[in-house]
């Protein structure tokens, strides 16, 4: 599994509109337009203080969509959500394969991983 996890809270990725995703190392930029495939799976924050967790191939996308009320229907009426953390795949199936295996977690094991609690 390749997966690159990056806490949001360390990171600022989605302010004001614009997203700020950071490229793993090994991705360089010229003068040709670069178009990587990634999956994502992400964590949200709900308005109401709950976690979200899912995936998706357009992580900018899918955060606006949930912030439109055209994501999840968990989410349609938990808005603004705010996302906290993601972790990039290469593959849909070792997304999703995550992110079930994050909604297995308890909500003290999805914030220690995110960094909101202090071991």
């Amino acid at each position: 599994m390749c997966a690159l996890a990056v806490p949001v809270s360390r990171r600022i990725l989605y302010q004001s509109g614009k997203s700020q995703f950071p490229l793993p190392n090994h991705v360089k930029w010229n003068r040709i337009t670069l178009v990587l495939f990634m999956n994502y799976t992400y964590i949200v924050e709900c308005s109401d203080g709950s976690l979200y967790t899912g995936w998706t191939n357009d992580l900018e996308k899918r955060i606006k969509a949930h912030n439109d009320g055209k994501g999840a229907k968990y989410t349609k009426y938990r808005r603004p959500v705010v996302l906290v953390y993601y972790e990039q795949f290469q593959t849909k199936e070792e997304a999703m394969s995550r992110e079930w295996a994050i909604k297995q977690m308890t909500r003290e094991q999805k914030k220690r991983m995110i960094g909101s609690d202090p071991q």
